[in-house]
């Protein structure tokens, strides 16, 4: 008889027949393990490199997706964006090209079989540089935009990059400079692949005089003042409700949405980090009113500031934080 883990893997790993690339996943989860057994977000002295590893469910916990990619080595995560929900399974990977709130939740994860997954951060513009360089060009016939996150299966290539990553932790006077040289092909591999144009389709957005990339831009820089969608929208020549339909198509939630999330998980990582008090939190990320503060907070984290941020002290201590992807 099978045990869990066997039969965990038979369930997720058979595909069309073949039983793929365990043996990748299976050497990332030896090294993984042999770097760290603690759970948690583990950084490696590769400095865009992070392990993440859960031995029980963590439930679906409010966060920022920054710009990055990750793979899920063992276990299962949901990605909840506005109403999307994205199923992030082993083999999977998870791209993010701009700074989004999610939610984040781990399913199944137990000491028998911990939830272990890698992540790796890039910038637009180390797109850009990639694209320039190789001189990759795309014919996007389809101007349709797509949400700026999403989940792609990895390819035997893309398996072996991560694990060549990994080897490099060993090598610590080789790491800094072989490590950003893997990170390119990485980028490469990714913008030459099936999912090529949904990475491009931001930096793309990024270079327009105008458009959905500088609102979204604007909002992250200036998350602090208030405007209004009337503004925002004039000042990148667009209409009201062109801003609100490719706003939506990229963040999954509309652009006053979006600066109040950015606002509070600023203010949330500065209590946390910082030891600020909740009204100076909410007075440094443009709230007039501690008490609108507070039921915003609530009404995103669950609970009222100061309970969440011990509840999330605890779990600090106890390897269960998290606050994205």
């Amino acid at each position: 008889m099978l045990d869990q883990k066997e039969n965990f893997k038979k369930e997720v790993l058979f595909e069309d027949g073949k039983f793929i690339k365990q043996k990748a996943l299976d050497t990332m989860i030896e090294i993984t393990e042999k770097i760290t057994k603690t759970d948690g977000r583990r950084r490696t002295i590769i400095p865009f490199l992070s392990i993440e590893r859960h031995s029980k469910e963590i439930p679906l916990t409010p966060g920022v997706m920054n710009p990055a990619f990750g793979i899920i080595l063992q276990g299962r995560k949901e990605v909840h964006l506005g109403k999307e929900v994205i199923h992030f399974n082993p083999g999977d990977f998870v791209a993010s090209i701009i700074d989004m709130p999610v939610s984040v939740q781990v399913i199944g994860a137990s000491e028998e079989l911990p939830s272990i997954s890698l992540r790796i951060g890039f910038t637009r513009s180390e797109i850009a540089s990639v694209v320039m360089g190789a001189q990759i060009e795309f014919n996007l016939k389809n101007k349709n935009l797509y949400l700026g996150a999403f989940v792609g299966r990895t390819d035997e290539e893309l398996l072996d990059l991560f694990i060549r990553l990994l080897k490099l932790i060993e090598r610590p006077k080789d790491a800094h400079f072989l490590s950003e040289l893997i990170k390119r092909e990485m980028i490469y591999h990714l913008l030459t692949g099936e999912y090529g144009y949904l990475f491009f389709q931001q930096v793309q957005a990024e270079q327009q005089a105008d458009g959905i990339g500088k609102a979204i831009e604007w909002i992250k820089k200036n998350y602090k003042r208030s405007f209004t969608v009337e503004e925002l929208a004039k000042s990148n020549n667009m209409s009201v409700s062109g801003l609100h339909h490719k706003f939506k198509a990229v963040t999954a939630i509309g652009p006053l949405q979006y600066q109040k999330e950015l606002r509070l998980h600023e203010a949330r990582r500065r209590m946390f980090s910082d030891y600020i008090d909740v009204t100076t939190a909410a007075m440094e990320v443009g709230y007039e009113s501690s008490s609108q503060f507070t039921r915003e907070y609530k009404r995103l984290f669950g609970q009222p500031p100061l309970k969440d941020i011990r509840a999330l002290r605890k779990s600090f201590e106890n390897g269960e934080f998290q606050s994205g992807i």
